[in-house]
């Protein structure tokens, strides 16, 4: 048996996982605005609760750069306690078996490329748009790291200089302003103050993706507008991705994933007014897996550090 943790900026979720199936699930509201031990002691409750005799191995997914061969956690952009956070050490001292720590993205390519949509391709990018967005490039069916860990971070790339708001991790312009959960709805709000369309959204106290693709859904002109610039961006930025890893598919993932089909159509269409030609073919999909994705990616980890 093992467990799998996917830390995320809005939520913790832990898995027991035995025979390939996770057998109990626990999930709580991160801790995020708490000092570092606290968040740490609070993951480490989760695992204390599902902890049995039988487990071997403990797999961390975190939403940051690590050092993976340490365990070692660096600028939590969700968790601005986490600046440098010996998580591996901190935690094999507590539960006695080995702790392995990735990046939560990576995580989730590890998951649907083992268990998932991308279990038939050996090039692939996966982009996971949640609280922020996290990404992971798999190439040659190997996870591809980087000499610093931040292989497919691009939910930091700029794609505009010149936007004047700044993103959390203090830049301006990054990816994650645009096509996170946070950055859809700043975008519906700016639209808002700036139009003087009439628009369901105007009525909401506060704004959500899931208002805004609601509102999309039912006709809403203005809603519809903010999206066609989510997906505008969205196309924008996974065309330079492709342009470079040049993969057979893409997978998104994450809590606005939940938006479903549409979502996809509208990424593909921003992505085919900007990528390089020979990458047109991209195959778009959604993690079948859902917010599971992380926790079995996590075991997939696991299953690498026995070979």
């Amino acid at each position: 048996m093992r467990i799998g943790v996917d830390l995320g900026g809005t939520n913790v979720r832990a898995g027991l996982v035995k025979d390939g199936r996770i057998v109990r699930l626990l999930s709580e509201p991160c801790k995020a605005d708490r000092p570092e031990g606290e968040v740490v002691d609070h993951i480490a409750s989760l695992i204390g609760e599902l902890m049995r005799p039988e487990v071997s191995r403990i797999g961390i997914g975190v939403p940051s750069v690590v050092d993976a061969a340490r365990g070692i956690v660096y600028n939590v952009v969700g968790i601005p306690s986490w600046r440098e956070v010996y998580l591996k050490d901190l935690l094999e001292k507590r539960f006695g078996v080995p702790v392995y720590v990735n990046n939560d993205c990576n995580c989730f390519a590890l998951g649907v490329s083992r268990f998932g949509e991308a279990s038939a391709y050996s090039d692939v990018v996966c982009v996971a748009l949640g609280t922020g967005v996290g990404g992971a490039v798999i190439s040659d069916g190997r996870m591809v790291a980087g000499a610093n860990g931040a292989a497919g971070e691009f939910g930091h790339m700029t794609i505009n200089p010149a936007e004047t708001e700044t993103c959390a991790c203090g830049r301006r312009g990054c990816v994650q302003q645009y096509v996170s959960a946070s950055g859809i709805a700043r975008l519906a709000r700016k639209y808002l103050a700036e139009h003087e369309e009439e628009s369901a959204l105007r009525s909401v106290e506060k704004l959500t993706t899931k208002d805004v693709f609601d509102a999309a859904k039912n006709g809403d002109s203005a809603a519809n507008a903010i999206l066609e610039n989510v997906y505008d961006a969205f196309g924008y930025a996974i065309s330079a991705v492709c342009t470079v890893a040049d993969p057979e598919v893409v997978v998104i993932g994450g809590g606005v994933s939940k938006a479903g089909e549409v979502l996809v159509e509208g990424a593909k269409k921003g992505f085919l007014k900007y990528v390089f030609y020979p990458s047109t073919d991209v195959r778009f999909n959604l993690a079948v897996l859902g917010n599971d994705a992380g926790i079995y990616g996590c075991c997939k980890l696991l299953l690498d550090s026995l070979a």
